[in-house]
């Protein structure tokens, strides 16, 4: 390859790497132990570096709840659809912490959330070598081709560590960029969060910076995340909870076998297949699978616990149904309450509820990757709905002399479906984009 930098890199970049990888959570986790896997083979090896802003490995850290379970089965975990006999799997790690007895005996195919963590920083530890923590990507810029200024060869990528930079830089070379930027947490219009309203992405830690100096909460959502935090909360003590939410009651998540296809990897190959209007309709029809449902056993303890309370005539958690919050009014300090305006929906009747905290499990937003990518951007295509398009290999599609592959893993939910940001397909994804990668069609 006879490459020159493109406008803004480092002149002195010679070295090359094949992938890399910005954000290192489960997705690109994945794909560090494909790539390892793929050199630890032979055949020809793939120079593989990634990067993630955050100081140490950790996935949603702040809604580890005790005793809270995961939602998909052990066997979707970082390796296991790609490769069952890989040494990164779930089982491996319960050999190698002598709990594989244990765990068959619990009757169960979700370990808790705590657990699974575990499994995550195990095998995390295990590609330790080719990720760079407290390192954020900050500009993406085109390397263009010697003796073909229009084509562009590689991509250079600024790196900036978090801790002793003095927003000083440092340029890494790839011929392709993997973006594994995760979720943003998302608030309804005119909520920022401070020290008296939260989310629930921030919840373990907030709680314990407040000990016992919180005692009156209101949870906003109906969704997972909503009932599960109204579950720990209530659970803390003589506390008070006060769930909001649009819907009538918590509505079931959808787990049966069959609605549960959708998460398969075929289904991908279906989704992308389809039309607009079809990806419309199985989004609809579907969504009650992942998004504002909840556990049905998680639901039934809720009801239990309001009805146990009446019948004691001692109630601490209320669920204010068909109901949304139209005001919130924050004070300066810990002293005064928050005070929330909040409608029923059916009548119109308001009425104002006084808190030390308020909640909001509202979930969570892609975050454009096109944000960093700079003049690269430029060369990615979009459809008329303004979402980029997608190859079926998770690579953005781009403009005629662009060689380097971009590939997004998580914001292709209107591309490949509802199993985008999650983790059911994380393994099947991270050996599409290395089979894609080797291909070499993409350099």
């Amino acid at each position: 390859m006879n490459a020159v930098p493109g406008p803004g890199t480092n002149s002195g970049v010679t070295d090359v790497l094949d992938v890399l990888g910005v954000g290192f959570g489960p997705s690109n986790l994945s794909l560090a132990i494909a790539v390892e896997e793929h050199n630890a083979r032979g055949g020809r090896p793939l120079r593989a570096a990634f990067v993630e802003q955050q100081e140490r490995f950790g996935w949603h850290r702040g809604m580890l709840l005790p005793g809270v379970t995961m939602q998909v089965s052990y066997l979707k975990d970082l390796v296991t659809m790609r490769d069952p006999t890989s040494p990164s799997s779930f089982l491996c790690y319960l050999h190698s912490h002598d709990r594989i007895a244990d765990f068959i005996n619990t009757g169960t195919a979700y370990p808790t959330r705590l657990e699974f963590h575990d499994y995550l920083e195990w095998a995390a530890r295990r590609v330790d070598h080719l990720v760079t923590y407290g390192t954020r990507a900050v500009a993406v810029t085109p390397v263009y081709d010697l003796e073909d200024t229009e084509t562009v060869v590689a991509v250079d990528v600024a790196l900036r560590d978090a801790v002793g930079s003095d927003g000083a830089t440092r340029t890494v070379r790839a011929r392709n960029v993997v973006l594994a930027s995760g979720l943003q947490p998302w608030l309804p219009e005119g909520i920022e969060r401070s020290e008296r309203v939260w989310h629930t992405s921030e919840l373990l830690p907030r709680l314990e910076e407040f000990g016992a100096d919180a005692r009156r909460f209101v949870v906003v959502g109906a969704g997972q995340s909503a009932a599960e935090a109204t579950a720990h909360i209530h659970g803390r003590g003589d506390t008070e909870v006060h769930a909001v939410f649009a819907r009538y009651g918590y509505s079931p998540a959808d787990d049966s076998a069959f609605a549960n296809r959708i998460f398969d990897p075929e289904a991908v190959d279906d989704f992308y297949a389809a039309t607009p209007q079809v990806r419309d309709l199985l989004m609809s029809y579907h969504a009650n699978t992942n998004y504002s449902c909840v556990d049905g056993p998680l639901i039934d303890d809720l009801f239990r616990r309001v009805y146990a309370e009446k019948v004691a005539g001692n109630p601490r958690l209320f669920v204010h149904r068909a109901s949304r919050v139209t005001k919130v009014r924050v004070p300066d300090g810990r002293t005064d309450p928050v005070d929330l305006d909040v409608e029923f929906l059916p009548t119109g009747e308001a009425e104002t509820l006084s808190a030390d905290v308020v909640l909001y499990a509202t979930g969570y937003r892609p975050v454009d990757p096109t944000g960093m990518l700079g003049e690269v951007g430029a060369w990615c295509r979009r459809g008329l709905d303004g979402e980029l398009l997608v190859g079926r290999d998770y690579r953005v599609e781009t403009a005629p002399g662009m060689r380097a592959g971009v590939y997004l893993q998580g914001p292709t939910e209107h591309s490949h479906g509802i199993s985008s940001t999650l983790l059911s397909n994380t393994a099947v994804r991270a050996g599409e984009i290395l089979a894609s990668v080797l291909a070499g069609t993409h350099r």
